[in-house]
């Protein structure tokens, strides 16, 4: 009994030594895990003590799955197992992968920290750097020079449009100058139509002042002053935007022409009650639309039937027919407005627009609208030109008859008396808004209150009405 009780407390103690390697071991590959960062180094080896290979024997070729508990075989001896091993690697090929034969139904999420262990294959062993090399200048895909060039398409169209619209800019500018300076050699300079007729030029007193004066690299203006009925004359030449690449690119598609305005500010004096426009028939109906002194005052003219008149493709506006047939004499007829005149000379005509109540700062103004010819044909406009000084003289002379007069005053006196309706509803539109909101204040002050304050306030509000209600009492004194 004795014997059996030792034997039986030996082998216990071999067993329990046994576990306490097992689990010292699990425990050291467990802190080894790469997934425990800091509490060992990934590539130390694991020590494997002799005792664990001396007395207990493993299947570390082939693990059987974790899951089946059917592939369980009793331990082998030695000899038989060694020679078992060597007969399987002859006849089976070498698995492609120790992690992939070992723990082929290995559940990750639910046995993590335990060290898997890779060993080498063949085709993981290490190559020498020449056959590296080949294999990558074989691998690597050659660009073909389409692509390349390709890549770059974004760019060279980029590039090219900064150019063509930095040499357009230069170009257009040049081309703007151009024109502008053309028209002002030809009408502005010494001898010319506008240094006959004004006796100051430009924007200055001094010789060296320039005649032209550049708000936009599409936009120039020139002055003049110094002539009988009328204060200054401003004329705008509005070209295209030629400078613009844009817009050039827009005006191909939808045709613009440059252009040029005068404008004549009369005097208060020599300006008779005249509302007149004459314009191309698109033109006409627009500005009868647009200007308020044409909608009140002006109405479209048919031709008269006994004497020469202007082009069908011209359309009269005016306050009575004896304005516009004075206006549109035989002079102005032979010269610019006649059939034969108007397909020669006309080209660049648009619109006349005399007003004595133009909306405006300046009330009595003469407006005239051509189109610029180019640079080398400026001459082709000269009649159309000359039709400024004309007109200046004509409106500044002219003096309306008693009928048209009479229909003229008429006209006016019932504009005043609508604009004097205008403001009277306004001012009283204004003391209304004012009265609301000082009503609104009081509405206001009067919530903010205590009840204290609002009982003295109807106590005075009381005693006002009561004291406004009782009959006056008139006292005398009795000598």
């Amino acid at each position: 009994m004795a014997s059996g009780g030792r034997t039986q407390l030996c082998r216990s103690l071999v067993l329990f030594s046994l576990i306490a390697l097992l689990s010292t071991k699990l425990f050291s590959a467990c802190i080894a895990s790469p997934q425990f960062e800091g509490f060992g180094d990934e590539e130390e080896p694991i020590e494997e003590t002799e005792e664990l290979d001396e007395t207990i024997t493993f299947r570390s070729t082939s693990h059987p799955p974790i899951t089946h508990s059917s592939d369980f075989q009793p331990p082998e001896s030695a000899e038989t197992a060694d020679q078992t091993q060597e007969g399987e690697q002859q006849q089976t090929p070498p698995p492609p992968s120790s992690v992939a034969s070992t723990f082929e139904y290995w559940d990750e999420d639910e046995f993590e920290g335990i060290p898997m262990h890779n060993q080498p294959t063949k085709e993981e062993e290490p190559q020498p750097e020449e056959t590296l090399k080949n294999q990558t200048a074989d691998d690597s895909p050659v660009a073909p020079s389409s692509t390349r060039r390709s890549s770059y398409h974004v760019e060279m169209i980029c590039v090219s449009f900064l150019i063509a619209f930095a040499v357009n800019y230069f170009t257009g500018k040049r081309e703007n100058e151009n024109i502008a300076l053309a028209w002002a050699a030809h009408f502005a300079t010494k001898d010319s139509i506008f240094e006959k007729n004004f006796s100051l030029l430009g924007t200055g007193d001094g010789k060296d002042t320039p005649l032209l004066l550049k708000e936009g690299q599409n936009v120039f203006k020139f002055y003049a002053s110094g002539r009988r009925f009328c204060q200054s004359l401003l004329a705008t030449m509005e070209l295209q935007s030629r400078h613009d690449l844009i817009s050039r690119l827009y005006n191909l598609v939808v045709p613009c022409k440059d252009q040029i305005t005068f404008e004549v500010f009369m005097n208060d004096d020599s300006m008779d009650q005249v509302v007149f426009a004459l314009a191309k028939k698109k033109v006409a109906k627009v500005m009868h639309k647009e200007s308020k002194d044409l909608q009140r005052f002006a109405t479209l003219l048919s031709p008269p039937a006994n004497r020469k008149w202007v082009p069908d493709d011209l359309t009269v506006i005016s306050e009575s027919r004896e304005v516009a047939s004075d206006l549109i004499n035989d002079a102005v007829l032979d010269q610019v407005f006649g059939e034969k005149a108007f397909e020669k000379f006309g080209k660049s005509f648009i619109s006349l627009h005399f007003s004595d109540q133009y909306p405006g700062s300046q009330r009595k103004v003469l407006i005239f609208k051509f189109t610029l010819p180019p640079a080398n044909k400026m001459s082709d406009m000269t009649r159309l030109v000359l039709l400024v000084p004309y007109y200046i003289d004509l409106i500044g002379r002219y003096k309306l008859g008693s009928q048209a007069r009479s229909k003229a005053e008429t006209a006016r006196a019932k504009l005043a008396q609508e604009l004097f309706k205008e403001l009277q509803i306004a001012r009283q539109e204004a003391l209304q808004k004012k009265k609301a909101e000082r009503r609104k204040l009081v509405e206001e002050a009067e919530s903010k209150l205590t009840a204290e304050a609002i009982r003295k306030k109807e106590e005075k509000e009381r005693a006002r009405q009561m004291k406004k209600a009782m009959p006056k009492v008139k006292m005398t004194r009795v000598h």
